[in-house]
């Protein structure tokens, strides 16, 4: 018995087989005769769905809710028009038979709803035909074709505010997922209720004509093969046509009404019943000027005056209440907790890590329907992640109204990092040899790299790509000043929590590898100090299960210096990859022999915590030296690197990172033994 229960359970309304089942047995009524019960059974439940549907409606809190309307729209016009089909071949077949020809719902809408007079019946028809078809259905198509445009249009904007919601830290990606998946199916709602619209426009019209064909195939059947008179055949067959007309008009409009409903909410909060009480009871003055109306009307001659004052006192007295007990706001804060207006310290020490500050004439930058800055600074997220391993933190986006107009400032940590003027409405245009270009234009200089630039026109874009200059709009300047000012700062931005989150994310089968070395052989904060020292340098750490095994080879006991060392040769090969220029080799640029025993002469203190203490004037000396030598390499188109002995590395890097920033300094060690190197200078 209980594998029987279980397979005619597959067969359930609520299951995918009993739905199919269900349309191929409405499809099937517009074919195959349907006996008079089951006509019966098929109208109580038009008009029972047809007022479930309307009820739904009614109590919605948001049209999102209820996204099978459309599907359902189509499936009760399918029933209705069956049902229509079905009832006139029992008209037309069985019609002479009397007035339960049809069934017995047909014949009590024929007879008690028409009050025994065929005209009257005619009549009712006639007006609940045109109130669906020209009031209410075509209302409703109309705000379902507007609605769905709006919604569509808008679509763009609305994804660009997510990802700016994002972008800024306010929502996190699953958020941000949900919300779109929000946004396409309100707009794939929409849309197919602009199409489901017409299905009940059509509904009508087939009513109409189905209704018109009854009436006249009928009188011709009764006439024609069973020879009764006019007036018969027009009291029996009529009779009947208007009774299916009016138990198909009604639920017709009833869906209708439900349809016009959910298209109508729009921004409507709640469901509509709470939205009407709440909106038209809302405040005194309406309900008492209504009163008052009404009371003018029963004191005109001719007019009764017992309906117009008792509706007169019903508002007066709704306005007597609203007056003495006013609505309260969802939203209002009590009277007592309005004291404490001031925000709790604690949010006074919250650090925006990245805050971009933007002056006014900047803001369109972030905003309206195609905020570019937005959808770069995502990007720049990815490639960080990508190339150096490390995830940036969100981004803050947001106004300063002290900074000048065209002015935006880069802070990390609440400190400016940076800062850069930009002309919103202009382009930027470089020449890549060097130099101003030959252009008309405003000079200015490239805030990124400090290069010679021009802001031009947008007019004139095509002539500047002609004479070979690189022409970047605003948003892309900005994003390369932010990605240079974040690189300089990467090291600042790994904390110990983003550390502890970088191992826990690591593939499993290095999981092993986190597990015997911390906190066994290190602490989370020695990889810290081991990951900042490589992003100080721009070292990517994206490899970081060999940087975990460098820290475990290298001991934790020995002097920090002496592990990131060790680190860095492991990761030889991809320093060596990073530093190779487009000819497929690395230009070095070497200390000589008497410089390498300077520093290393120089060196001074306990081994874990060796310091330089070189003269002035020899460091003076080594400035200047290493100055001409970089700017001859540079000169011949080369991107040198300066190449030492590992035991001064650090401290040379130190001298040179004051006067050539971003200048890589390798140890021997640390070029890969099949790296093609050339030297192009020596020092």
């Amino acid at each position: 018995m209980p594998p029987i229960l279980a397979s005619l359970r597959r067969y359930a309304p609520g299951t995918d087989i009993g739905l199919a089942l269900g349309v191929v047995a409405l499809l099937s009524v517009l074919v195959l005769p349907l006996p008079a019960a089951l006509l019966d059974v098929g109208l109580a439940l038009s008009i029972t769905a047809s007022v479930l549907v309307l009820m739904v409606a009614l109590f919605l809190v948001r049209p999102l809710d209820f996204t099978s309307f459309p599907t359902l729209l189509l499936l009760t016009t399918l029933l209705r028009l069956s049902l229509n089909v079905a009832t006139t071949r029992r008209i037309l077949s069985h019609g002479n038979q009397g007035p339960l020809a049809a069934g017995h719902v047909v014949a009590a809408f024929g007879g008690f709803l028409m009050g025994g007079d065929i005209v009257i019946g005619l009549i009712v028809f006639a007006i609940l035909l045109v109130v669906n078809f020209t009031v209410i259905t075509k209302g409703s198509g109309r705000i379902a074709e507007v609605a769905a445009r709006f919604s569509l249009d808008a679509m763009p904007g609305k994804q660009m505010a997510i990802d700016a919601d994002m972008s800024a830290g306010l929502i996190d990606e699953k958020v941000a997922r949900k919300r779109r998946r929000e946004l396409e199916q309100e707009s794939g709602f929409y849309g197919a209720m602009d199409g489901a619209a017409k299905f009940v426009r059509g509904d009508a019209i087939a009513g109409l004509i189905i209704t018109s064909i009854n009436i006249i195939g009928g009188l011709t059947i009764g006439m024609v093969q069973h020879g009764m008179s006019f007036a018969d055949a027009a009291d029996s067959f009529t009779r009947l046509t208007v009774g299916d007309g009016l138990v198909t008009q009604i639920p017709a409009l009833l869906v209708s009404t439900a349809a016009g409903i959910v298209v109508t909410k729009g921004g409507m909060e709640g469901t509509a019943d709470a939205a009407l009480i709440s909106q038209l009871g809302g405040s005194p003055k309406p309900l008492a000027m209504a009163a008052g109306a009404a009371v003018v009307l029963a004191l005109l001659p001719g007019l009764p005056a017992l309906p117009f004052l008792g509706i007169a006192g019903l508002a007066g007295g709704g306005a007597w209440l609203r007056f003495k007990h006013p609505p309260v706001v969802a939203d209002e804060t009590p009277p007592v907790a309005v004291l404490p207006t001031e925000p709790p310290i604690g949010d006074s020490l919250r650090l925006d890590l990245i805050r971009l500050e933007l002056g006014y004439g900047l803001l369109a930058l972030a905003g309206g329907d195609t905020p570019r800055l937005t959808e770069q600074i995502k990007s720049l997220r990815r490639s960080i992640a990508s190339e150096m391993g490390f995830v940036l933190p969100p981004v803050r986006i947001q106004d300063n109204m002290q900074l000048p107009a065209d002015v935006y400032s880069i802070r990390v940590k609440e400190i400016e990092a940076a800062r850069g003027e930009l002309r919103p409405t202009m382009l930027l245009a470089m020449n890549p040899n060097g130099g101003m270009p030959d252009l008309p234009g405003e000079r200015t200089t490239e805030p990124a790299f400090g290069l010679p630039a021009l802001w031009i026109a947008p007019e004139a874009k095509e002539e500047a790509l002609f004479r070979g200059c690189t022409v970047v709009d605003p948003p892309s300047v900005l994003t390369t000043h932010l990605t240079e000012a974040v690189r300089e700062t990467m090291a600042e931005l790994l904390s110990y929590a983003e550390t502890q989150k970088l191992l826990e994310e690591l593939p499993r089968e290095q999981q092993k590898l986190v597990a015997d070395l911390i906190p066994a052989q290190a602490s989370v904060g020695l990889v810290q100090r081991v990951l900042a020292g490589l992003l100080a340098e721009r070292v990517s750490i994206r490899d970081l299960g060999t940087i975990l095994e460098g820290i475990q080879e290298a001991g934790p006991q020995r002097p920090m210096p002496a592990i990131l060392a060790h680190v860095r040769a492991r990761l030889a090969r991809q320093i060596s990859d990073a530093q190779t220029g487009p000819a497929g080799y690395i230009p070095l640029v070497t200390l000589s022999p008497q410089w390498e025993g300077a520093f290393a002469d120089a060196l001074t203190g306990p081994a874990e915590d060796r310091q330089l203490a070189m003269a002035p004037t020899q460091l003076q000396e080594f400035m200047q030296r290493l100055r001409t030598v970089f700017d001859a390499a540079g000169a011949d188109g080369d991107a040198p690197v300066l190449l030492t002995s590992g035991g001064i590395r650090l401290h040379v890097r130190a001298i040179v990172d004051r006067i050539r920033p971003n200048t890589p300094v390798l140890a021997q060690a640390e070029i890969f033994p099949r790296a093609r190197i050339r030297t192009v200078g020596t020092i």
